[in-house]
Formats: structure tokens, C-alpha cells, sequence
């Protein structure tokens, strides 16, 4: 498999052998086909280069174009390219896995998961010493946010009654102290505040999410370390290393998460969605916790953008008096700090 080409070619092969019929091989063909010259006219690659990232860019493309089931059934093509080329020694780690876990949305019903206590979630969070690392991953398993989601954050979208804010929060937070905002404009490849977004945010309509003590705790320490920003949008989380002072992308959350993950034992490479812990896993840990402890669904489905336009409308209009209430007698702690009740 010396050229591109005959990657696509031994694997629509392989396929044949193992009894697919005409017209499934012919489905395969035209999709990889497809996938190969948007690589090379995107970003002048072939398949055996393409990374995360790059398989992101694809299915966003398919979204404009296709249906959610169709859109769907060419992603399990493409992954199942991948697990060939993984097979026979090509590929170390299938990029496809981390965009199927991006594609399901089902998390609170998948009965397959990893089944993480508070106290062990805890214990890994403790191992986690770098302001930026830990702010990240407190933010997406106190709030439920997508990794996208957390790297479109901007300054303004974050309200906190401490010393550290000194910039305008935008005018759906500004009398809301304590909150973040979750825009739903931001869309992958197009520009947004000035910049071309890197992932979509894939909530309709915005939502608030309250900020406690700890969550609050956790940004204030990254604030003291944050580069200055290259970016007029003012993003909440930048780089630190290769990226100093750039927007963070969705594939630099997840490789932050897996660092971490891999290394506590929650991450195996080949090990998938009901073995390794990624940033859509604190996705389900905050869908699956804080639904216990609420019994509220309407409120859980509100914080994760889930819920209806009607819906939507009754929890912004009673944010104060429900929501946020309901959020901070709940919410549990994911640290373990002097002078911190564990909840």
C-alpha cells in the first residue's frame, strides 16, 4: 500500500472477501472515494495521514449536505477503514473512535460506559496539578459542555464575583453573577468574532450554566497563568505550550484528557467508548450524576442543550428561581480542597 489510492483500494478488497455484496462495495467505494478528495483539496492529504481533526472537518461537511442517518452510516464506513488500516499495522489509533463519541449524543441511556464513582472521579482530578489541564477538565464535568463547546467559550461568556474579572460579561450574563454562557452561533469553518472556528456549538438556543465555588476556584487559578490572548475574541482557554495565547481546539482538549486518563488506566488505545474516559465521557458523568441527584430532567436536559425551543424558554425565563437553585444545592464537588465541604 504504497500510494493512497491503494489503501481504499486493498481494504474495498478485503471487504469483497468477506462477502459484501456489489452494492455495499460500491457504497464503501464512493464514500472513501469522497473522503479522499475532500483530504486533498482541504488540507492536502491522503487517508493515511489524516488525523482527529481532519475526520471532524469531514462529517461537519456531510452535515450540510446529508441527513443525521446518513450522515451516521458514512461515519461507520470511514470508521471501519480505519479499524482495517489499524488491523494490518497502518494506523496506531483509529481517528474515527474520538468523532463517534463526538456523534452520540444517547450518553444517559448507554448502559455500557465505565461506571465512575464520585470519590474515584475525585481521586483522578487530584492527580491533575497544571491550572489550565485542571480548569478544563472541572469545567466540562461541573457544567456538561462539549468539548467544542468549552474552546468557543470567550471571555465575555463568563460572569464571577471575584477580583479576577475585569473585563464586560456579555448582556445575557451581566446581571447574573456566577454564570457562564453557551452560545449557539458558533458553527465549524466559519468565522465568529473574527475568528474561523475549529467546532460547532450544537445547542439551538443559549444556556446558562451557574458556577459554583469550586468551578470558580478552578478558573481563578488558570487566570493567574493565562497568556495574553492573540485573538481580539478574547478566548477563555488558550495555549500554554505550542499554541501560547491561541484558541484551544477540540483535539488538543482531548489530547490533554487522554494524557491524564491514559495514565491513571481509564485510557486504552482500541479500548472505545465503554472503556476509556474523554472529554464526552464527563459529558455523561455530569448527565448521569446530576440527574440522580436532581430528579429533574427538564432541568439536566436544559444544561446540556438538549431541550426544545418551548422548553428552553420556561427554564431561561425561571433561571434564577429554578435552575440555579436547583443546580447549587446538587451540584456535586469533584475536588477535594482545604476548607471545602465534599458534597
Amino acid at each position: 500500500m504504497s500510494d493512497p489510492s491503494e489503501a481504499v483500494e486493498y481494504f474495498l478488497q478485503d471487504i469483497e472477501y468477506h462477502g459484501r455484496n456489489e452494492r455495499t462495495a460500491s457504497a464503501y467505494r464512493r464514500v472513501l472515494l469522497e473522503f479522499e478528495e475532500f483530504l486533498e483539496d482541504r488540507f492536502g492529504k491522503d487517508p493515511t495521514e489524516a488525523e482527529y481533526r481532519d475526520c471532524m472537518a469531514w462529517t461537519h461537511e456531510l452535515r450540510a449536505q446529508h441527513s443525521d442517518s446518513t450522515v451516521a452510516t458514512y461515519a461507520s464506513y470511514l470508521n471501519r477503514f480505519y479499524s482495517y488500516l489499524e488491523r494490518v499495522g497502518r494506523y496506531d489509533d483509529n481517528p474515527m473512535t474520538l468523532v463517534l463519541e463526538e456523534m452520540t449524543e444517547s450518553v444517559e441511556t448507554n448502559p455500557s460506559r465505565r461506571d465512575i464513582s464520585l470519590s474515584e472521579m475525585r481521586s483522578f482530578v487530584e492527580t491533575i496539578r497544571h491550572p489550565l489541564h485542571r480548569a478544563i477538565v472541572v469545567t466540562l464535568l461541573k457544567t456538561g459542555i462539549r468539548a467544542g463547546e468549552l474552546c468557543n467559550l470567550e471571555l465575555i461568556d463568563l460572569h464571577v464575583d471575584h477580583d479576577v474579572q475585569r473585563w464586560h460579561p456579555r448582556a445575557q450574563i451581566s446581571e447574573r453573577p456566577n454564570a457562564l454562557y453557551i452560545s449557539p452561533e458558533h458553527e465549524y469553518g466559519r468565522e465568529s468574532g473574527g475568528e474561523r472556528r475549529t467546532a460547532s456549538n450544537k445547542r439551538k438556543r443559549e444556556t446558562v450554566v451557574p458556577v459554583d465555588e469550586e468551578l470558580q476556584r478552578a478558573l481563578v487559578r488558570w487566570f493567574a497563568i493565562r497568556p495574553d490572548s492573540q485573538s481580539s475574541a478574547e478566548p477563555l482557554f488558550t495555549g500554554t505550550v505550542e499554541r501560547w495565547g491561541k484558541r484551544l481546539t477540540p483535539d488538543i482538549v482531548h489530547h490533554i484528557v487522554e494524557q491524564y486518563a491514559r495514565e491513571y488506566g481509564w485510557y486504552r488505545t482500541g479500548g472505545g467508548a465503554a472503556e476509556n474516559v474523554t472529554p464526552h465521557y464527563f459529558r455523561h458523568f455530569f448527565t448521569t450524576h446530576l440527574r440522580d441527584r436532581t430528579g429533574d430532567r427538564g432541568i439536566v436536559k436544559y444544561l446540556r442543550g438538549d431541550v426544545a425551543s418551548d422548553v428552553i424558554d420556561t427554564y431561561t425565563h425561571n433561571w434564577g428561581d429554578r435552575v440555579r437553585e436547583t443546580y447549587l444545592e446538587n451540584i456535586y464537588t469533584v475536588t477535594v480542597s482545604k476548607g471545602y465541604v465534599v458534597k
